[in-house]
């Protein structure tokens, strides 16, 4: 007995100094794996929270006395932007009332680069197309300006699909903070993060119904699971989410957990596209901003927290109904609200708008234009991920009055041409004669697809819409030519490099005999216009059209001349925009700036300007194209546009009738239009007969000024002779006042040839 004394007191002292070591080490290894997890609370919560998706914005829309504006397109735009039309005076944001052409509208306000453009209410009345008087609405005092916040019109999300609308503490109701902690977690600012408490009586609850019934989870703990761990039910997964949440409390304050809350938590799905946080799930399901909810709304989206997919109100709107109402009886009971406030709210409908916004751009050519001129200085995953504010110059009225002419028109002439349903197809590119900015870009007339982009990719041979360019390098050698300078319009043969002879012909098969370089332009003439290319050089010509813009390689070839060279309608727009900007280049752009997730501009996008053609040889040349909507190939224009919608503009054909384009300008705004086939089939369709309707058709309702382009100090206009060119000579011939460069008008008047008819002697009858 002795011995298993012993032996038993040798074991115990044993037992108790391994039972030490345990012990310690247990400790050191908890300790560490609680370092562990303090440095990665502390590491992800200091640093970048989330990889923020880019947002695109169009352009705000400005209102000053004297702008053009149209009320219906006003209302268009504030319908757009989601603003709620009452009866009476707004009371709150992003609320508007109308009283025939006269507005009160409650902006929400906007943070621009430079400046931030306040909320506010103002009163405008509209005119005759114009913008007649602007004030604040509360009193009369004048205001100089107003910008409306610009429309969100796409996003580049990060590779995994989350998205979000961050928002700060002070920016929501404090109704949602108040209601949120009233049903999530009402003893969230007295708790360290785990509330024994909750998670007791939590587990009685659970553990008399034999299920999961009710959660013990803080606003920390339910943060935590979804910004570091994972819904795995595991016993390990709980102690580190207590523990997380106990070094989340202790490292970081109250207000920035509850912040983080309303960003982080998991509120839906669209698609492929994660919705999280309340800011996003607000313009989700309501397409407001979070602050003009109304009580049921916020409701709605608090009883969400606990399972957004059990209680997708879309596909549930019954199982909704009920968690919502739910919600608004605790907010009652916890005095966030009154039992006559909840009474009334559970008797509204869930308010929530039919369908889901779309999960990708409304307007997908635009984006992508906006895309391939961001990846000139940001990377892909900077695009995706660091949160930038993307402002573009896109107009939301002109884009959707594009989409909208271009789909009926081109229907319209598949029916005129017995085309097979869906084989015709076309593009439309806008942008503003002033900067240089694309205005709205259609690329088929499937508008919502966001696949093939005919006004980006599509390249196809152009046609005579190269010869604006011909004619403007010869009319750059004033010497050599002038508007009024005769062009033989007969056949014509050039002989080519390899030894071979190329003979194009007119169009008509015909020949005009001698016509002026300024008809042979607006009858579109190929001969007269092969002569003036080859006596020009073709290098000459080359060069000229890649100052006007044309970046693809132009071979030197005299085929050229006549359109064979491939160019998307984009580039098209380039070329005509550079003659409608008096013959300065200036790339155009989609980009206005781009700010930072703070606010801070990386990036502006000014003009650069070059001078690539004489202001005289290109004002002659605009002359002429004005001419061609009057009584040249385009004088479809005449008859179908009123008359002071003045236009300068360029029909093309290509062989067989492939391809049919119009580009043209007026003193606002150019437009390049091509129709045609995706399989390169003839479509039976001239330029004068297809793109210039789509062209007419737009114009025809987009507001714009008249083309009245400031003739250069040099350019004199002289009454000369159809026929010959020389000055007119009232004895003889056709009148018609033409400009010229001071110094190369004709000298010489026309000389009138009498011709005298030889008498004829008639012999007298004999007697």
């Amino acid at each position: 007995m002795k011995y298993i004394w012993l032996v038993l007191s040798i074991f115990w002292r044993v037992f108790r100094v391994a039972l030490l070591v345990a012990i310690v080490i247990g400790a050191l290894v908890a300790a560490a794996y609680v370092l562990k997890l303090d440095d990665q609370v502390k590491t992800q919560f200091a640093g970048k929270l989330w990889a923020l998706p880019a947002r695109v914005f169009a352009r705000p829309l400005e209102l000053y006395e004297g702008q053009t504006l149209f009320a219906d397109n006003l209302e268009k735009e504030l319908k757009l932007l989601n603003y709620s039309k009452i009866q009476g005076n707004p009371s709150g944001t992003g609320q508007y009332s109308r009283n025939g052409n006269t507005f009160v509208i409650f902006s929400r306000g906007f943070r621009f680069a430079e400046d931030n453009e306040p909320e506010r209410a103002f009163e405008l009345t509209i005119k005759k197309g114009r913008i007649a008087s602007l004030r604040h609405a509360n009193n009369d005092d004048p205001l100089n300006l107003m910008r409306i916040e610009p429309l969100l019109i796409g996003n580049f999300y990060p590779s995994h699909n989350e998205d979000r609308v961050l928002v700060q503490l002070d920016e929501v109701t404090p109704l949602l903070l108040k209601g949120l902690i009233a049903v999530e977690d009402k003893n969230y600012y007295d708790h360290v993060g785990i509330n024994p408490k909750s998670i007791m009586r939590a587990f009685l609850a659970n553990a008399k119904a034999g299920q999961t019934v009710q959660g013990g989870s803080t606003l920390t703990q339910q943060l935590v699971k979804n910004f570091y761990l994972n819904n795995e039910r595991s016993l390990k997964r709980k102690v580190n989410e207590a523990t997380m949440s106990l070094l989340l409390e202790l490292h970081s304050t109250k207000d920035k957990i509850l912040e983080t809350y309303l960003n982080e938590i998991y509120l839906g799905q669209n698609k492929k596209r994660a919705i999280h946080g309340f800011g996003l799930a607000s313009q989700f399901y309501f397409s407001r901003p979070i602050r003009e909810l109304e009580v049921d709304q916020v409701a709605l989206l608090i009883g969400m927290a606990k399972g957004a997919s059990y209680y997708d109100p879309r596909r549930f709107p019954k199982r909704a109904l009920e968690r919502r109402n739910l919600v608004l009886d605790i907010m009652a009971r916890e005095a966030v609200i009154t039992a006559d406030d909840a009474k009334l709210y559970k008797s509204q409908p869930l308010h929530i708008t039919a369908n889901a916004p779309p999960s990708v751009s409304p307007f997908p050519a635009y984006l992508e234009l906006v895309k391939s001129q961001l990846q000139r200085d940001y990377q892909e995953e900077d695009l995706r991920s660091e949160g930038l504010l993307i402002f573009t110059a896109m107009d939301p009225i002109v884009q959707l009055t594009a989409e909208k002419v271009l789909s009926k028109r081109v229907a319209s002439l598949e029916r005129q041409q017995r085309m097979e349903r869906g084989k015709l197809n076309g593009a439309i590119v806008v942008s503003s004669v002033q900067d240089s900015e694309v205005l709205a870009i259609v690329g088929g007339r499937d508008v919502r697809y966001a696949g093939y982009n005919r006004a980006m990719d599509a390249k196809r041979q152009i046609g005579s819409l190269v010869k604006p360019g011909v004619f403007l390098a010869a009319l750059e050698s004033p010497k050599k030519y002038t508007l009024s300078t005769l062009i033989s319009d007969g056949p014509v043969k050039v002989r080519l490099s390899d030894g071979k002879v190329w003979e194009p012909g007119n169009y008509d098969h015909r020949d005009l005999g001698r016509v002026t370089l300024e008809e042979a332009l607006i009858k579109s003439r190929n001969t007269p216009t092969v002569r003036v290319g080859v006596t020009m050089g073709m290098h000459k010509i080359v060069e000229k059209l890649h100052d006007m813009g044309i970046t693809t390689e132009i071979p030197p070839y005299p085929s050229v001349l006549l359109g064979a060279l491939e160019l998307s309608p984009l580039e098209v727009q380039q070329m005509y925009q550079t003659i409608a900007s008096g013959g300065t280049y200036t790339p155009l752009k989609s980009i206005r700036f781009v700010m930072d997730s703070f606010g801070q501009t990386l990036k502006r996008y000014p003009l650069n300007v070059k001078q690539v053609a004489t202001p005289e040889a290109n004002y002659l040349l605009t002359y002429a194209m004005n001419q061609i909507t009057k009584r040249g190939t385009a004088k479809y224009l005449s008859a179908s546009l009123p008359a002071w919608k003045n236009s300068a503009g360029k029909t093309g054909t290509t062989n067989n009738k492939r391809d049919s384009w119009y580009a043209g300008f007026t003193g606002q705004h150019v437009a390049s239009v091509w129709v045609g086939r995706d399989d390169n089939k003839e479509t039976g369709l001239t330029g004068g007969s297809g793109a210039i309707k789509v062209w007419s058709d737009l114009f025809k309702v987009l507001p714009t000024r008249p083309l009245k382009p400031v003739r250069p100090g040099k350019v004199r206009f002289v009454k000369v002779d159809l026929e010959t060119g020389l000055l007119y000579n009232s004895n003889c011939g056709r009148p018609a006042t033409r400009p010229f460069i001071r110094g190369t008008q004709p000298r010489k008047y026309r000389v009138c040839v009498v011709e005298t008819q030889e008498e004829e002697t008639i012999p007298v009858p004999a007697q």
